[in-house]
């Protein structure tokens, strides 16, 4: 979506002005077009149904009851929108919603906390991701994912070893990361990470993220059950 050289479209949804205004300026200043800055959700589905961005930038809590009021409405856009990147960018991680936002799909969709985002080339590199159907996720986001599943077992056709290296995966490691941890060599994973990849079905493809897909699964458990 973002060729060389142009910039994105993009709606930010986020209730605090300072915040929104700041957003709009550092996209502004990076050559993207903010076509909508929102302060609700309900102001948010109608910005994306009526300019159909690129991204859209989203807080978790807003008006009215400020729980989890972004994340519904991100969900809303990946079904309505599926065009549409979402990155959640937010203070609070809501780990159900979270997990159900990226369920279906993650390709397209991000979830960065705020205090942990350190460097603005690196969000607007993570913006620009999202846009082209890849999938951006801060390490605590997905360590508090994972502990939000109360399930030790992992799904039924994988074993130990698979189970110990997804376990990993969940965390966010790299295979250079998981090899350390359990003292095995990085080609020793890369043979366990594609044989889970095989048993989950989980096919190479240019868009979705197959670590990210293999980590929710494992965190959902089986069909029916959720963290």
């Amino acid at each position: 979506m973002d060729a060389p050289g142009n910039g994105l479209r993009i709606v930010i949804a986020e209730d605090a002005a300072i915040m929104r205004d700041g957003l709009t300026q550092t996209l502004a200043r990076r050559g993207h077009d903010v076509v909508a800055a929102v302060a609700n959700a309900e102001e948010l589905m109608h910005a994306v149904a009526g300019y159909q961005p690129d991204v859209a930038v989203i807080d978790v809590r807003m008006p009215p009851t400020h729980t989890d009021e972004g994340l519904r409405a991100a969900m809303a856009i990946r079904r309505d929108h599926p065009g549409v990147g979402t990155l959640v960018f937010s203070q609070y991680i809501e780990a159900r919603a979270a997990a159900e936002l990226l369920a279906s799909s993650p390709a397209g969709v991000g979830y960065l906390l705020k205090d942990r985002v350190a460097d603005v080339s690196d969000f607007i590199e993570a913006i620009s991701n999202v846009a082209r159907g890849g999938t951006v996720l801060d390490p605590e986001v997905v360590r508090q994912l994972f502990a939000a599943s109360k399930r030790t077992e992992s799904l039924g056709s994988l074993t130990g070893r698979e189970r110990d290296v997804l376990a990993l995966i969940a965390e966010g490691r790299s295979n250079t990361a998981i090899a350390s941890a359990l003292f095995i060599s990085p080609g020793v994973v890369e043979k366990h990470v594609a044989s889970i990849f095989a048993k989950l079905g989980l096919a190479p493809s240019d868009s979705d993220n197959r670590r990210v897909i293999a980590a929710i699964r494992y965190l959902q458990g089986p069909a029916g059950q959720r963290p």
